[in-house]
């Protein structure tokens, strides 16, 4: 029974040790430094929205279109798991199209005949008579929105009943990560799911990985009947507009900045102003027309997503005798990408076990 490491306890950590522990026949240990009711500027998951808006390009989009399926699932069958179904809505200013869609941060969300026209529900294209001031076009479909500190909490509960261990520990190189799953053996296996502190860890030490930071504020105002978010702002090239309510309870996001290579773990008041008012301006239901003065905050918060250079690696290399299946690089997209992305890491697992034992009959 193949003994495997998860190295990161984030969305992408525990979705690939679900899948794997789903599969059966191996012996998961999950080690992580931060865990599931942890705030640390290091754990980026808990600091995220969470929904999904598809941001790859068509040729990158096995990881989206696989987990959009499960996502929809667990919105409408699984309540226990945060997941709420809520409309989005996703539109192009007029200054970014005049200038290329330059500003809408790169990926395949503000694409005009996008291809997940084909996979998100309910989509259509918005009419222009329905289009706010200043807004070129734009599109509508069924998503949904998650309430991380539910689901990720949620992922343990799911792992732990299908065995998963869990052990909190310091992990500085990758080699030690061998000798940390809860049998006493050495792993078989490690999953590097260590997210923006790939570029960190010795032995992996990934120069491509870096952070984009997301500031956001949570407010108890709900935003209702949609999702909306627009591909850019007039405040900087790196702030954005998205608002979303989350399930349960959990409070509404506004949103927010995408700043390349910044690692400040502190909310910017002046940005935060801007934040809302932005929102406030396109969704304007939130206060009743009321403006910033009515949002009820309940906290200001800073997200490091971990973004890389080249985009997700996804892959297995041998380090220090063991092997290693990589999975990290995810930007903004880790939650809406988890289960493709996961899917992928234990094809590697599978792969790596296939091999080994065609080796030791040899």
């Amino acid at each position: 029974m193949p003994t495997i490491v998860v190295l990161g306890a984030g969305v992408s950590g525990l979705t690939c040790a679900l899948e794997l522990a789903k599969q059966g026949g191996h012996e998961i240990t999950v080690v992580a430094k931060h865990m599931p009711g942890d705030y640390d500027i290091e754990y980026t998951s808990p600091w995220a929205g969470a929904n999904v808006l598809p941001m790859a390009l068509d040729k990158d989009s096995r990881w989206e279109r696989r987990t959009w399926p499960v996502l929809r699932r667990l919105a409408k069958e699984v309540p226990e798991a945060g997941l709420h179904v809520q409309t989005a809505r996703v539109l192009r200013r007029e200054k970014d199209v005049a200038t290329g869609l330059k500003a809408a941060l790169a990926d395949g969300l503000f694409q005009f005949d996008p291809w997940y026209k084909e996979v998100m529900d309910n989509f259509r294209e918005i009419p222009a008579n329905e289009l706010p001031k200043g807004m070129h076009s734009g599109c509508e479909f069924m998503s949904v929105c998650i309430n991380t500190a539910i689901y990720l909490p949620w992922l343990v509960g799911q792992c732990a009943k299908y065995g998963v261990q869990f052990k909190r520990g310091i992990v500085k190189h990758i080699s030690q990560a061998h000798n940390l799953s809860h049998t006493g053996k050495k792993a078989d296996i490690v999953v590097n799911a260590t997210g923006v502190l790939a570029c960190k860890l010795g032995g992996v030490m990934d120069k491509a990985v870096y952070p984009a930071r997301g500031q956001i504020v949570v407010v108890r105002n709900e935003a209702k009947g949609f999702m909306p978010t627009s591909s850019g702002s007039d405040d900087a090239d790196d702030e954005i507009m998205y608002v979303m309510q989350r399930a349960l309870g959990g409070g509404t996001i506004l949103g927010g900045t995408y700043m390349r290579h910044n690692w400040d773990p502190n909310p910017d008041p002046n940005i935060a102003v801007r934040i809302m008012k932005r929102a406030v301006e396109a969704h304007p239901e939130l206060t009743d027309g009321k403006g910033i003065e009515a949002l009820s905050i309940i906290r200001h918060g800073v997200g490091l997503r971990p973004a890389r250079e080249g985009g997700v690696r996804i892959e297995k290399e041998k380090i220090d005798g063991t092997w290693v299946v990589h999975n990290y690089g995810h930007a903004g997209w880790g939650y809406q990408g988890s289960y493709g992305c996961a899917e992928k890491v234990v094809e590697l697992v599978d792969e790596i076990v296939k091999q080994e034992k065609r080796q030791s009959k040899l």
